[in-house]
């Protein structure tokens, strides 16, 4: 009896020493961040990353009107705003990337105010990405609006310089989704610009539906830039619902009936819907 006590007892002060090591020495500290989101873990906390940012066009302006993305003068209106920028490859991604937002910063230059500034892509810069993977090209706008106030000018003097940058949602209060009919479009053929995205700001698929007998959906291709086009070759029968697909994380949203019958090319439609941020 005493010595089954004995035995018990030695183990339980081996049990009371294991647990000792456990809780005072931190690599053997319980995260559970380390085991369900281990590829994305950032010891920092920080999600920031290096890239490059240059501008053009006009000093104060909104870099060249319209851009690789198709969104015209509406860039340098708000929601936009002039806080644009054109991307790298890797940013553009070949017009997938277009309404993409993102926040960007700078704090090696004396003018810089370490400030985030949010910008949208809305233009491709082709000769860009040879430096840097990530490569900003911003209007003169938005690379002013990095630096202290009134310092504006002299950090564009610096022309180029290392940033720090982190995808972020778009969030544009008060604004619904827009489908801006390409000038092009006749009875047959369809083709449309996609604006103002909450959320993701990126488009992975874009589908029409045609008249309200209808169920079933057309997938659409992307023209260019953020313009979807579906050539059926057979008179298409309006109103048309238009269903979205984002790129980053698959989200789906249904704009019912958004193009009316009697449709005119180079109308914008506007919808009563958008995605949840």
């Amino acid at each position: 009896m005493a010595l089954t006590l004995q035995r018990a007892l030695s183990q339980l002060l081996i049990l009371v020493a294991l647990l000792s090591i456990f809780l005072v020495i931190p690599s053997f500290c319980f995260n559970p961040k380390k085991l369900l989101n281990a590829s994305y873990y950032s010891p920092s906390g920080s999600d920031w990353s290096p890239a490059v940012a240059t501008w053009y066009g006009p000093a104060n302006g909104d870099g060249s009107e319209g851009g690789a993305c198709g969104y015209g003068n509406a860039v340098g209106q708000p929601p936009f705003s002039s806080l644009i920028s054109a991307g790298s490859p890797l940013l553009y991604d070949s017009g997938k990337g277009c309404g993409s937002c993102y926040e960007v910063k700078c704090t090696g230059n004396s003018a810089c105010s370490g400030s985030p500034v949010k910008v949208v892509i809305t233009d491709e810069c082709a000769g860009c990405g040879s430096d840097a993977q990530y490569h900003f090209d911003l209007s003169g706008s938005a690379f002013g609006a990095m630096a202290v106030s009134g310092q504006d000018e002299n950090l564009r003097d610096a022309g180029k310089i290392n940033i720090q940058h982190r995808r972020v949602e778009c969030n544009y209060p008060g604004m619904s989704i827009a489908f801006h009919v390409d000038s092009g479009s006749n009875q047959q053929y369809f083709a449309t610009l996609v604006e103002y995205e909450d959320g993701d700001g990126d488009l992975a698929k874009v589908e029409l539906k045609e008249a309200l007998d209808s169920d079933s959906w057309d997938s659409m291709q992307q023209s260019w830039g953020a313009v979807w086009k579906l050539d059926k070759g057979s008179p298409l029968k309006a109103p048309f619902s238009i269903r979205l697909t984002t790129l980053e994380s698959g989200k789906t949203i249904v704009a019912n009936n958004v193009i009316p019958a009697g449709w005119t090319p180079g109308q914008t439609y506007r919808s009563i819907v958008n995605f949840e941020t």
